[in-house]
């Protein structure tokens, strides 16, 4: 089963991060937090890394949601979205498949939150 919705765009990384932002809100995501995974890997190792940054987006309804069906849930929250460079000057854009990440758990409630969520991310992402 694949575990994230992907799409490559042709755009540069600080507009591309900017319209995922604007995308997530539209559909209901904050974003909680921010890792630049190369700021992180310069400093931590002293190596060069192409630009990575991985949002963790969270819409509070369907944590909620999520967290009443399953209370430990949360270790499988927020849902990840990765913006990596490419070589090409394009830009990957990858979210989590809540429906995959889920289905290891095996509760049904949580399935049917879990297909809300992919279908709001796949908008996300298809929006650009």
């Amino acid at each position: 089963m694949k575990y994230y919705i992907a799409k490559i765009v042709d755009a540069p990384f600080d507009e591309a991060k900017a319209k995922m932002i604007e995308s997530l809100a539209a559909e209901g995501f904050g974003v909680l937090s921010e890792i630049d995974v190369s700021q992180t890997l310069k400093a931590k190792l002293n190596v060069e890394f192409p630009r990575y940054v991985i949002l963790g987006a969270c819409n509070p309804k369907l944590a909620h949601q999520a967290l009443k069906a399953e209370e430990r849930v949360g270790v499988m929250l927020p849902c990840n979205i990765v913006l990596r460079e490419l070589q090409n000057d394009g830009v990957e854009i990858a979210a989590i498949d809540p429906t995959a990440a889920m289905a290891i758990i095996g509760n049904p409630s949580l399935e049917k939150i879990a297909d809300q969520a992919r279908e709001r991310l796949r908008r996300v992402v298809g929006a650009f």
